[in-house]
């Protein structure tokens, strides 16, 4: 067996570990491996440990798993581990996700307790290495200020789900009542969430605009069949207008077809090479407003097809003289 393949089945053991076990697909999926591979990769681990059982679940999915396992003990150099979370620590605090940034700092401190000394110095010292060569572990660039406490009362609203008292904006009437389902994170976070007393439909409220946040004691069912994912897709970044939906069309001259070529503007866009270098970009999304922010940046290396409002709000905005695109 060669190394390669001996750390795949280390890791796959790791994962039968675990309480529910590991199926086909958790397999595929991890290993980035085919159907037939992964059928292969359970042999392996069957005929490696003695002690693998499997059993078909309710989902008529089988799954394996390693009963009374030992192999936890094994544990594998947590180098890698230690960088991942100290750059999700730098990103929570950066976003002030205080409490997600405390717990991640727990985990990596008893990751490192359950080193041997000389093992938690040099992943320590690993760790911060790279992040030095990484240089500002963040994002980049303007955005608005959020409150941690605002941003720790909406976390915790979202967990129940429990209903949300926000004061918001400028209005001095009172709070509002709001049944919060996901946050949409980006140059301006947003709250997608019904309000108490008006109807059904979901709205994007601004979280920098929230001043203050209490949790209610008081739950309620999401809107059938809600995602988050689904819900943000409909957009083309993190505001929602559902009077602006449909489809989107631009045009990239071909001095600028391969850098948009590596843009992902929308996951469900398509590519369209032209026979003269040119690309068309299509998804279908809303909001015009942060599209045409996004145009900005391209100058007249990009033409809108549609909408026809969108064409319209960047017409004379257009310039030939930036030294460089996106």
């Amino acid at each position: 067996m060669s190394f390669a393949k001996a750390q795949d089945l280390l890791r796959l053991a790791l994962m039968a570990c675990g309480h529910g076990g590991v199926s086909l697909q958790d397999i595929a999926l991890a290993f980035g491996v085919s159907h037939r591979t992964a059928q292969r990769m359970t042999e392996a681990l069957e005929a490696s440990f003695f002690n693998v059982e499997h059993e078909d679940g309710e989902d008529r999915r089988r799954r394996w798993r390693i009963r009374d396992a030992r192999l936890p003990q094994l544990m594998p150099r947590q180098d890698t581990a230690v960088e991942a979370l100290e750059i999700a620590i730098r990103h929570a605090r950066d976003e002030n996700r205080l409490r997600h940034a405390r717990a991640l700092e727990d985990m990596r401190d008893g990751m490192i307790a359950r080193l041997a000394p000389r093992d938690a110095r040099r992943a320590e010292a690993d760790a911060e290495a790279v992040l030095s060569l990484m240089g500002h572990v963040a994002r980049p660039g303007p955005r608005a200020r959020l409150s941690p406490p605002v941003l720790e009362a909406v976390i915790e609203a979202l967990r129940g789900p429990f209903r949300l008292a926000v004061d918001y904006g400028a209005s001095r009437e009172g709070p509002r009542i709001l049944e919060p389902h996901g946050l949409l994170m980006g140059p301006r976070t947003y709250l997608v969430a019904r309000q108490d007393g008006r109807d059904d439909t979901l709205r994007s409220f601004r979280l920098d605009r929230i001043r203050s946040a209490e949790v209610l004691d008081q739950g309620f069912a999401l809107a059938p069949g809600f995602s988050i994912e689904n819900h943000a897709a409909r957009a083309f970044g993190a505001w929602q207008d559902p009077g602006q939906y449909g489809e989107v069309v631009w045009h990239f001259a071909a001095s600028a077809a391969d850098r948009a070529a590596d843009f992902l503007f929308h996951p469900d866009q398509t590519l369209e090479p032209q026979d003269d270098g040119s690309l068309i970009v299509r998804f279908c999304a809303a909001g015009w407003l942060e599209m045409a922010w996004h145009l900005y940046q391209w100058g007249d290396k990009v033409e809108v097809l549609a909408p026809e409002g969108l064409r319209t709000m960047i017409d004379g905005h257009r310039r030939n003289d930036f030294s460089a695109l996106p």
